[in-house]
């Protein structure tokens, strides 16, 4: 059976808001091989589509560098997902999306300053490694310039460069004769430019003639600035219920849905204000891995006790493997504030409370790392020995934290919902 094109899928989400059955759809990061696990054992369980949403430093080509994440590229990245719904049993609805694809979105590519015509090269490749994997939906973002730093990139510079990709990506697509993709435009960095309402409709406007007089498909979603901000492990952002709304609205006049960034560690009251403002879509990443070091952390306390009680001879260590590694792998400055993303990991090592926190933050960039995945190993062991099941712990501590979202979005039934209004179409 053909699989519906998120395009479609995401059209009828919108006509559905109108009759009060809508839902916000979740993009999940895919941040460890449990977290897989996790999605597909739920939307089994509550009857919902899966959106898994990986950026280029996650899943990449090994001659763009690979992936942190399991060292995944596209085609490993595809067959774990394939494998995961098999082992599940789950045959409803998923879509795989490249998250914030294009020029200089590795950290690598920015950090070097690559020229323009140089990463816009490494943007196409590494789309082209998704089409052929199969991936559903394709994030154009050309915004991540580093000439351009802190500046708000001039929007015709951005329609320019995304027109380009989409039309590269769709004669890509075409030469392989495979199926239609979905595309995903804008971005939530504020130097992207589109935060205003008037600002977002005209950009908006400007793309879909530009598309419609190439013969390019619409965009599926547009993403929009909320007001939500992720650093360390908190939301310091401040949702805005009425520009959500409005911004909801006029992508929705251009038959297109409102996509959200940054919705990690967001309170319950907001997650609900969600389907009222019409936002179609959030994606949350980081708060998944953190909650899998949190449950690895709690096992750990499980094992220091086991061993107090003369119940096993060693623990694991993983703690202590686990904040070695956060720290040293430098990825949790980016979420840090102030002068703190400029400590030196000899600084973090004496700082027991920031080490605390780094550890929390960048847990989940280490778990391809050899020594963490031999010290889960023997964690899981050590726990087996005394009947604690660790591997079903941190997958169901992974679930609890997904069913907040799939509670407050109303998306229990939403893959029956859809696939109803789309029998009523045909």
């Amino acid at each position: 059976m053909t699989k519906l094109p998120i395009k479609k899928a995401v059209d009828i989400l919108l006509d559905l808001q109108e009759e009060g059955k809508g839902s916000t759809l979740l993009g999940i990061g895919p941040m460890s091989g449990r977290l897989l696990r996790a999605s597909f054992e739920l939307a089994k369980e509550k009857d919902f589509p899966l959106l898994f949403i990986a950026s280029r430093n996650q899943v990449d080509a090994e001659e763009l560098g690979g992936g942190y994440v399991n060292g995944w590229n596209q085609q490993t990245f595809m067959k774990a997902i394939r494998s995961t719904a098999e082992q599940v049993g789950f045959n409803g609805l998923y879509y795989v999306c490249r998250d914030h694809g294009g020029p200089w979105q590795r950290d690598k590519e920015r950090n070097d300053h690559l020229d323009e015509e140089t990463a816009m090269e490494l943007g196409k490749k590494s789309y082209v490694a998704d089409i052929e994997a199969g991936f559903d939906l394709l994030h154009i973002d050309p915004t991540k310039d580093p000439f351009e730093m802190g500046k708000v990139i001039p929007l015709e510079t951005v329609l320019k460069r995304t027109v380009e990709l989409i039309e590269y990506c769709e004669q890509e697509r075409k030469k392989r004769n495979l199926p239609e993709i979905g595309y995903e435009v804008g971005t939530e960095e504020t130097n992207g430019g589109l935060t205003s309402t008037e600002t977002y409709e005209s950009f908006i406007i400007e793309l879909t003639n530009e598309l419609e007089r190439k013969g390019l498909p619409k965009p599926t979603f547009i993403v929009g600035q909320t007001g939500t901000l992720v650093k360390k492990t908190e939301n310091v952002g401040t949702f805005n219920f009425s520009n959500a709304k409005d911004l909801a609205g006029v992508a929705k006049k251009y038959g297109v849905g409102l996509k959200e960034h940054n919705g990690d560690y967001i309170e319950d009251d907001v997650l609900l204000a969600h389907l009222p403002a019409h936002i179609t879509a959030t994606n949350v990443a980081p708060q998944y891995g953190t909650e899998e070091t949190r449950a690895y952390l709690s096992l750990s306390k499980a094992e220091e006790k086991l061993k107090e009680e003369g119940l096993i001879k060693e623990t694991s260590n993983i703690r202590n493997i686990l904040l070695e590694h956060a720290i040293k792998s430098e990825r949790w400055r980016k979420w840090m504030v102030g002068e703190q993303k400029n400590a030196t990991v000899d600084e973090i090592f004496k700082d027991e409370n920031l080490a605390e926190e780094i550890l929390d933050i960048a847990g989940h960039y280490t778990f391809n790392n050899e020594e963490v995945k031999e010290g889960i190993q023997q964690l899981f062991y050590n726990l087996k020995e005394n009947n604690i099941d660790g591997d079903r712990f941190v997958v169901d501590r992974i679930k609890r934290s997904l069913n907040t979202y799939i509670e407050c979005y109303n998306l229990e039934g939403s893959t029956t919902r859809i696939k109803e209004m789309e029998a009523v179409k045909q």
